[in-house]
């Protein structure tokens, strides 16, 4: 048989190219996103910056520890701990301690992230100053970068300050330089300090230290033993980190302080898990992105396959006739399909090591990825794709191959020509069951978590199970839409409507064929567009629904206002003004389980005034300084229930349920008062009308608009109307989740479009014979072109109607599980998007139809009649 098989493809080349094109491009597609995935997997090694040339590192620790049955559980901390006194002041023993702060600085010419810090820690980067001095007075500063020279007068949101000197610019940060004094005016919180001693015997000290504090809390309390052990083993020039527990300042447990060394002083550095992050990020893109792509380019190669040999049932008609045998020939499609896989396999993996790195290029430069990423030399996922490519192939052949063995030669030869029954039992079957399989596995999340639809692993891979279901279940309505969409050109005047119309219906496998690709691609486009759009939606009316202030103010950069700006803001005549902290709270659940909720902190009176809560139980007023406000997604979550928390600077309380909100889209967290977020920033403040502000509602919302921006005149701060606030900040999907499905959308987009080109390129030959009836019949050049056309119009408007019935079944699930979580809003589908899509489509199979009919019609219509295959 294989022999056969390479005679076949050798003299019928032309016959398989169309199977070879739609493979090698499947499994480039899978190679590119395999390698891409396992490029992202880790981030390289990132050296210290900011602490680069520091001996020893000390800072306390920005993680939560909780123990458990099941051992500790570790979560980053919102707001890290002030190192203890009583440890730098041991530390002073041993040599010279430098204290770092780090404090965000506006300006209104300058860069947005401008960042202060102390001089002194200058040193150990190094910055050197390549222009002026160093600061001596309070008023001084040391910029890094170009944006201000020596002698420019700086007026930021602490003060107006004069640039004494420049140093060069490291990269990773963009600083100013205070005095030390200066700084510790400005931050008075010290998270961390550098060391000028030996390691050891920092070391020796955290730990004498951690010691002594736990045997006084013994002393005072007569309870509990605390013992301190290290765990680190670095150097001055190797890689070591140690924790040693210490006392929190707030409460009986107990706080950890870190010991850097070596490599791990990076931990010191700005946002150290940017890189981790970064990962984390690439790894969710590429792994959905990888997910689509493999779903899209399976379900094109398994349908060109089987089209392939399905458009060829005269010619197993003939060989039945011949004498072949049914397991002949399933036994020659498969060693057909085995050739051209290897071949197309080998071709889609050296394609795909080419493309990556152009992959790689494009989300750098896009600002997908960070500038360090490339595509490593990984081998996986050149076998993965090579080995899912070749089964792919056999699978998509061997039940075309089961059924042209199955079929007399009288009846293969019948079909050839009207494709008479083009739903087998299998596919009926199939279909029936992942449709089946798509309705149970919803209705199921909508009765028991209606949240589970809104996440991004559930609206990317559900379409996936129901475009699957209605593709295998195409044949059964393909055939009455086709009637439907035909019947008023059919009845214009002509033959070219009803002519297109049957001529689809008669080539119901083609159609179907053609039509599954636009499915695909409008189906995933209106699910996953149109589930953030109406996921934007749903948050947006969240938020409306949740203010009742008339104003909303919030800093430039997002990094929170200064106490004097908020009795600046205070102080605005007629203005109920509410200040909010962000903040984090952490809960330990099912005993091993440690759940973080996002915060707001915000005293209850204003609270009330400026805000109306989505609650279900309780009363905002009830809130206090030994309540919480959670929503109905924690696991206790009734009204004067006490649960023990953790708040964000790692504190260990318990707190009464004052109040329960509906779960919502997932963004009600929980509320605390002030005094339970410490170390918080206010980052937010809701502004409501009093009576004194004026009976005339328009000239006293103007009168206080212009008083609040006056207060925050000097931080910068935006103050925009609820509405705008609105606009602004809720109804916007990320950044990388955008670019990341617009990627994804493209690659299946073009995938697609070269199969519905591939599909259409392959059929034409099929259609010489009747295109040459057509011309003898007397329709010109020009008519059998239209007819072409209209067809590939009727076969693609067919694929988008189903296309875009999947999406609205997708969309109507979402909707119900927002209808159910208490969240009032409307399906968004992106017409726009799907309107570039099936435009794109129409395009491409028009031209891929008529350009190959045009084409064969250069010859005469009687050669043209009398070929035989």
């Amino acid at each position: 048989m294989l022999s056969v098989a390479l005679c076949t493809v050798r003299t019928r080349w032309v016959t398989f190219v169309g199977s070879f094109v739609a493979l090698s491009l499947g499994v480039a597609l899978l190679a590119v996103m395999g390698l891409a995935l396992a490029s992202s997997l880790d981030a390289p090694g990132r050296a210290p910056e900011r602490f680069a040339t520091a001996p020893v590192v000390v800072r306390a620790s920005d993680t939560l520890r909780v123990p458990t049955p099941a051992g500790d559980r570790l979560h980053k901390l919102a707001h890290p701990r002030a190192l203890p006194a009583g440890t730098v002041a041991r530390l002073r023993e041993l040599g010279t301690v430098v204290e770092d702060r780090t404090f965000a600085v506006r300006v209104a010419d300058g860069p947005a992230d401008l960042v202060g810090h102390p001089w002194s820690t200058a040193a150990f980067a190094p910055y050197g100053i390549t222009a002026g001095r160093a600061p001596t007075a309070a008023d001084e500063v040391v910029v890094s970068g170009d944006w201000a020279d020596p002698g420019a007068q700086v007026r930021t949101d602490r003060g107006t300050v004069r640039v004494v000197g420049t140093v060069t610019d490291r990269g990773f940060e963009n600083a100013v330089f205070y005095t030390d004094a200066r700084a510790a005016e400005l931050s008075p919180v010290c998270v961390q300090v550098a060391v000028r001693a030996n390691p050891a015997a920092v070391r020796e000290a955290i730990r004498d230290t951690a010691q002594n504090d736990a045997d006084s809390t013994e002393r005072d309390t007569g309870t509990g033993t605390v013992t301190g052990t290290g765990t680190g083993t670095g150097t001055g020039t190797g890689t070591g980190t140690e924790i040693a527990p210490a006392p929190a300042p707030d409460s009986g447990s107990s706080s950890d302080v870190q010991v850097l060394t070596g490599d791990a002083r990076r931990l010191a550095d700005p946002d150290p898990d940017r890189d981790s992050a970064a990962v984390t990020a690439l790894n969710a893109m590429f792994g959905t992105a990888g997910g689509v792509t493999a779903f899209v380019s399976v379900f094109v190669v398994a349908s060109t396959f089987a089209f392939s040999v399905a458009r060829r049932r005269r010619e197993f008609g003939l060989l039945s006739i011949a004498g072949a045998t049914p397991g002949q020939l399933r036994r020659t499609v498969l060693a057909e399909a085995l050739v051209v896989g290897v071949l197309a396999a080998t071709a889609g993996c050296l394609l795909g090591r080419c493309v990556a790195p152009r992959l790689a290029d494009l989300v750098v430069d896009g600002g997908l990825a960070p500038g360090w990423f490339t595509i490593g030399d990984h081998i996986w996922p050149y076998l993965m794709a090579f080995w899912t490519g070749l089964l792919v192939a056999l699978c998509g052949a061997v039940a075309a191959s089961w059924r042209a063995g199955q079929t007399g030669p009288a009846q293969a030869l019948r079909e050839a020509s009207v494709d008479s029954g083009p739903m087998t039992p299998g596919r009926l079957l199939s279909g029936t069951a992942l449709l089946l399989t798509a309705a149970v596995t919803l209705c199921l999340a909508l009765a028991g978590d209606p949240g589970e639809l809104l996440h991004r692993k559930s609206y990317v891979s559900r379409p996936m199970l129901l475009i699957t279901a209605v593709a295998l279940l195409a044949p059964v309505v393909v055939r009455p839409l086709v009637r439907l969409l035909a019947w008023l050109p059919a009845r214009l005047p002509g033959a070219v409507g009803m002519v297109a119309g049957e001529n689809a219906v008669a080539g119901l496998r083609r159609t179907t064929a053609v039509a599954a690709p636009v499915l695909v691609t409008v189906a995933l486009t209106g699910s996953l567009l149109g589930a953030t759009a109406t996921l934007n939606r749903a948050q947006a009316s969240e938020a409306r629904e949740r203010t009742s202030a008339a104003f909303v103010v919030t800093p430039a950069d997002g990094s929170g206002f200064d106490p004097a700006t908020l009795a600046a803001l205070r102080a605005v005549p007629g203005a109920e003004v509410s200040v909010t902290y962000s903040s984090a709270v952490h809960v330990l659940e099912d005993g091993v389980a440690v759940v973080e909720s996002a915060a707001r902190a915000a005293e209850p009176g204003p609270l009330a005034a400026t805000a109306r809560l989505p609650l279900a139980a309780g009363k905002v007023s009830d809130l206090d300084d030994g309540s919480i406000i959670v929503n109905e997604e924690w696991q206790r979550h009734g009204v004067g229930q006490r649960v023990r928390v953790w708040l964000g600077d790692g504190t260990e309380k318990t707190l009464r349920i004052a109040a329960v909100m509906t779960t919502g889209t997932g963004g009600n967290g929980v509320y605390v008062t002030p005094r339970n977020a410490p170390g918080a920033s206010a980052d937010r403040v809701d502004v409501a009308l009093t009576d004194s502000a004026g009976t005339d509602p328009v000239t006293a919302a103007t009168a206080v608009a212009a008083g609040l921006r006056e207060a925050v005149r000097g931080s910068g701060g935006q103050v925009r109307t609820a509405a705008d606030w609105v606009r602004a900040t809720h109804p916007e999907t990320d950044r990388t989740t955008r670019l990341g499905l617009l990627l994804v959308l493209g690659i299946a987009l073009v995938y697609t479009g070269l199969s519905v080109a591939n599909t259409m390129v392959m059929a034409a030959s099929d259609r010489a014979r009747d295109l040459a009836v057509l011309r003898l019949a007397g329709a010109t050049r020009r008519q059998v072109l239209r007819l072409v056309g209209a067809e590939a119009l009727l076969v693609v408007a067919v694929g988008a109607l189903l296309g875009l019935a999947v999406t609205g079944l997708n969309l109507a699930g979402m909707w119900g599980a927002l209808a159910l979580l208490s969240v009032r809003t409307t399906i968004e589908l992106p017409w726009a998007a799907i309107g570039a899509t099936v435009a794109a489509c129409t395009a491409l199979a028009v031209l891929s139809a008529v350009a190959p009919a045009g084409f064969a019609l250069r010859r005469r219509a009687v050669e043209l009649a009398g070929v035989r295959e």
